[in-house]
C-alpha cells in the first residue's frame, strides 16, 4: 500500500513542530483498524502536518500515500483523508503572511534589510508549496471521480466536493454530479452534491447553466424539504433569477415541513435513553443552521426579505428552528440597518422558553442591541422578575458578572432595571462591571446614586485594582449628575501614593466627572498640582470649565500639544476645543495635525480647528477623507457636523448616501465591537439631525 514510503528521509523534513520522522507512524495508522490509533493519527496530520491549513515539505511527501489509502475500500474513515487532501490542496492566501509574521518575530532585532528579503523568501517558499500541493491533489483527483460512487456514503459526500475543486473536466465534473443526483438515497450526499452544484456554477461560469437547472429542479417537488432548501440556497447565491416569486414564503413553508418530519422521527426513535434525555434538554441542527445561513448570506442586503424569513422562523412551532433564528437575526442586526422592532419583539418571546439554550440564546442577542432592544423591555422584565438567580453570572475562579437579562433590560434605558441593580449593589458582592450598565439608564438611575457612594468611597486606593473597580463607578456617577459623589472624587484623587493605585490609574475619568459635574472648583489645589503630570491636560481642561482662565490652562495645552505621544497630543486637542477662541495661539499647530498622519489624529484637530476659529473650509475636507477612509470616524464627524449646523451644508451628499446605505458602517471592520450596533444607530440619528439643521 505504502510503495517508496521507506526512501523518503521523513527525518530531513519538517512539519509544524520540527522532524518529520512521525509522520510514517500516523500513515500506517489512518489504515489501523484501532479506532483510537486512527483518530490519534488524523490528530497528528492536522495538527503537525497541516498545521492551521500550511503546508510543509512533509505535507507534500505524504499526498501520494494518502491517494494510496483512498484505494482501499477496507480502510476505516476515508472520507476523513478525502477532506484532508481537500485541505491540503486549498487555496491557501494566508500561508505566506503566517511565515512572516511567524519568521519575523524569531528573528527581531536583526538586520532589517536581510530580514525583510529573508522574509520574502520564506513568503515565496511557502506560496510555491501551496501552488505544488494543489497541483499534487489535482493529479489525483481521478480518484475522486471513482469514490463519487463508494459504497460509504461518508465518502460520497467528501468526494462530491472534491471532485468539483480538483478534476478540471467541467463537462465530466457536471455529469457525474447529474448521475448521482439520479440515483443518490442519503440526504447527507445529495446535501453535499447540491452544495458541489453551486462550487461549480461558481467555478465555471461557462458551463453554469447546467448546475443551475440541477439546483432548479432539487429546489421544486417532488424532493424533500431539506433539499429543497439547501438548492434554493444555492440558487440564490448563484442564480438569483432563477429562484421563484415567493421565496420568503416557501422557504418558511419547507421549514415547518422539515421541522415536522423531525419531530416524527424523534416520536419514532425507540426506547428513551440517556443519549435521547440529553438531546431533548440540549437539541441542536447544525443542519438547519448552516441551510438558514446560506439563505441568508445568499439575500445579502435584501434586508425585508430576511426579516419576513426570520418571522417565519421565530414563530416555528421547534425550538430549535427559533434558535437558529436566533443567531442568525444576530448577524442581520450587526451588519444591516432595517426596521427590527418586528423581530426585536419575537425575541423577547423566546424568553419565557423552558429550553435554557434558547432563552440564553435571546438574551445575549438583545444585550448587543442596548437601545433597539426596547421593543423586548415588557419579556426582559418579566424575566428579571422571575428569575433573580440569574441577576448575576459568575465564572469559575471568577468575580461575579451582571447577567445578560438585567444587563440587557438597563441597556434598553428601561427604569424598571432600576430596582434590582439596586438590590445588587446593596450585597456584599456587587458585580464590578454594573455602573457601565447603570449608566445606560441616566438620570432615571438616580436612586442608585447613594449606594454608587458607598462603592466609591470603599474603593482601596493603594490596590493595583483601583482602576478596575473605580472606573464603571465613575462613568454611573457621570451619568446620573450626583454632586453628592465629590468627597468620593476628592479622595480618589488625593488619597493615594503618586504613581500607585487609583489617582494614577483614574485620575483623568476623576478629573472628567469633576467638570461634568460642575465641581472642578472644589478641586482647583489638587488640579493645579496636576499641571506638571501626565494628567495635565485632563486637570487644565477642568480649571477651564470652573474658572475660564485660559491665562492658566492655555500654556499647559499649548504644551501637552507639542509633545510626541499620541495620547498626549489627544488630549490636548479635546481640551483645546473646549476652549474655543481662547485657543487661537493652539491654530497653527492644529492646521499642522490636521493635515497629516493618521485621520484618526486628524479628524479631532479639525474638529478643534472649528470650535476655536468657526472656519468650514480647512475642516470640510479633512472630514470628507476621513469619511471615505476610515469608517470609525465617522461618528466623532457628525458629532461636530451638528454643532457646525449650515456651515456643513458643503457635506449634504455624504450624509444622505449613509441614511441610504442598507449595511452599517462598521459591518466591514474586520472584528464587531460591544458598541457598534449604539454607534450605527447614533451615526444615523446624527445625520437626520445634521441635515435637518442646514
Amino acid at each position: 500500500m505504502f510503495t517508496g514510503i521507506d526512501e523518503v528521509d521523513w527525518a530531513s523534513l519538517r512539519h509544524a513542530y520540527g522532524s518529520a520522522e512521525d509522520v510514517p507512524g500516523w500513515l500506517w495508522a489512518l489504515a489501523s483498524a484501532d479506532s483510537a490509533e486512527r483518530a490519534t493519527a488524523l490528530d497528528g496530520m492536522f495538527g503537525a502536518v497541516h498545521h492551521q491549513g500550511r503546508v510543509y515539505d512533509s505535507t507534500l511527501a505524504c499526498v501520494p500515500f494518502l491517494f494510496a489509502l483512498l484505494a482501499r475500500e477496507e480502510v476505516p474513515d476515508r472520507s476523513c483523508i478525502v477532506e484532508l487532501l481537500v485541505s491540503i490542496g486549498g487555496e491557501y492566501t494566508e500561508n505566506s503572511g503566517n511565515s512572516w509574521n511567524s519568521w519575523n518575530s524569531e528573528n527581531s532585532g536583526k538586520n532589517p534589510g536581510s530580514t525583510a528579503a529573508a522574509a520574502g523568501r520564506q513568503g515565496s517558499a511557502a506560496a510555491g508549496r501551496d501552488r505544488r500541493a494543489r497541483e499534487a491533489v489535482r493529479a489525483g483527483a481521478e480518484t475522486f471521480a471513482a469514490l463519487s460512487g463508494d459504497p460509504d456514503p461518508a465518502v460520497r459526500q467528501a468526494a462530491a466536493g472534491a471532485l468539483v475543486r480538483f478534476l478540471e473536466e467541467p463537462p465530466r465534473v457536471l455529469e457525474l454530479l447529474r448521475r448521482r443526483l439520479r440515483v443518490e438515497r442519503e440526504d447527507r450526499v445529495l446535501l453535499a452534491l447540491i452544495e458541489a452544484c453551486g462550487v461549480f456554477a461558481h467555478r465555471y461560469p461557462a458551463h453554469a447553466d447546467g448546475a443551475v437547472d440541477l439546483l432548479a429542479e432539487q429546489s421544486a417537488p417532488p424532493y424533500a424539504p431539506v433539499l429543497r432548501l439547501a438548492a434554493l440556497g444555492q440558487l440564490a447565491l448563484r442564480a438569483p433569477g432563477r429562484l421563484p416569486a415567493d421565496l420568503v414564503p416557501a422557504a418558511v413553508r419547507l421549514l415547518q415541513e422539515r421541522s415536522a418530519q423531525r419531530l416524527r422521527l424523534r416520536e419514532h426513535a425507540g426506547p428513551d435513553t440517556l443519549v435521547r434525555r440529553i438531546r431533548r434538554l440540549r437539541p441542536s441542527d447544525e443542519q438547519g443552521a448552516m441551510l438558514l445561513r446560506t439563505l441568508h448570506s445568499a439575500l445579502g442586503d435584501r434586508v425585508d426579505d430576511r426579516i419576513a424569513l426570520l418571522t417565519g422562523q421565530l414563530t416555528s412551532p421547534d425550538p430549535v428552528d427559533r434558535c437558529n433564528a436566533v443567531w442568525m437575526s444576530a448577524g442581520l442586526f450587526r451588519g444591516w440597518r432595517g426596521g427590527y422592532d418586528g423581530p426585536v419583539r419575537l425575541l423577547g418571546a423566546q424568553l419565557g422558553s423552558e429550553q435554557d439554550r434558547l432563552r440564553d440564546a435571546a438574551v445575549s442577542v438583545l444585550a448587543e442591541l442596548f437601545a433597539p432592544a426596547a421593543p423586548a423591555a415588557d419579556d426582559l422584565h418579566a424575566l428579571v422578575t422571575a428569575r433573580p438567580d440569574l441577576w448575576t453570572h459568575r465564572w469559575e475562579r471568577c468575580s461575579p458578572t451582571l447577567g445578560g437579562p438585567l444587563k440587557a433590560l438597563a441597556r434598553t434605558g428601561d427604569p424598571r432595571a432600576v430596582p434590582p441593580l439596586a438590590q445588587l449593589l446593596a450585597g456584599p458582592a456587587a458585580p464590578v462591571g454594573l455602573g457601565c450598565e447603570v449608566a445606560h439608564l441616566g438620570r432615571a438611575a438616580a436612586p442608585l446614586a447613594p449606594a454608587l457612594r458607598h462603592h466609591l468611597g470603599r474603593v482601596p486606593l493603594a490596590s493595583p485594582a483601583a482602576a478596575r473597580l473605580a472606573a464603571p463607578l465613575l462613568t454611573a456617577v457621570r451619568a446620573v449628575g450626583d454632586r453628592d459623589a465629590v468627597p468620593e472624587l476628592l479622595r480618589l484623587l488625593s488619597g493615594a501614593p503618586d504613581g500607585l493605585g487609583a489617582r494614577d490609574a483614574v485620575a483623568d475619568q476623576v478629573i472628567e466627572t469633576l467638570a461634568e459635574l460642575g465641581a472642578a472648583a472644589q478641586a482647583a489645589p489638587l488640579l493645579r498640582a496636576l499641571l506638571r503630570t501626565r494628567h495635565a491636560a485632563a486637570a487644565a481642561g477642568a480649571l477651564w470649565s470652573a474658572d475660564g482662565d485660559a491665562s492658566t490652562v492655555l500654556p499647559v495645552l499649548l504644551r501637552e500639544l507639542g509633545r510626541p505621544e499620541p495620547d498626549a497630543r489627544r488630549d490636548a486637542v479635546r481640551h483645546l476645543a473646549r476652549l474655543g477662541p481662547a485657543a487661537r495661539a493652539a491654530l497653527p499647530e492644529l492646521r499642522r495635525l490636521a493635515g497629516e498622519g493618521p485621520v484618526r489624529e486628524r479628524v479631532p484637530a479639525a474638529c478643534a480647528l472649528w470650535h476655536i476659529a468657526g472656519d468650514p473650509d480647512p475642516v470640510l475636507p479633512v472630514f470628507r477623507t476621513a469619511w471615505a477612509s476610515d469608517p470609525r470616524t465617522r461618528v466623532p464627524v457628525a458629532r461636530c457636523l451638528t454643532d457646525m449646523g449650515p456651515a456643513a451644508a458643503p457635506l449634504h451628499d455624504l450624509l444622505t448616501t449613509e441614511l441610504t446605505q442598507p449595511r452599517r458602517h462598521t459591518a466591514r471592520q474586520s472584528a464587531y465591537g460591544p458598541h457598534d450596533i449604539p454607534d450605527d444607530e447614533e451615526l444615523l440619528r446624527m445625520c437626520r439631525e445634521v441635515l435637518a439643521g442646514m
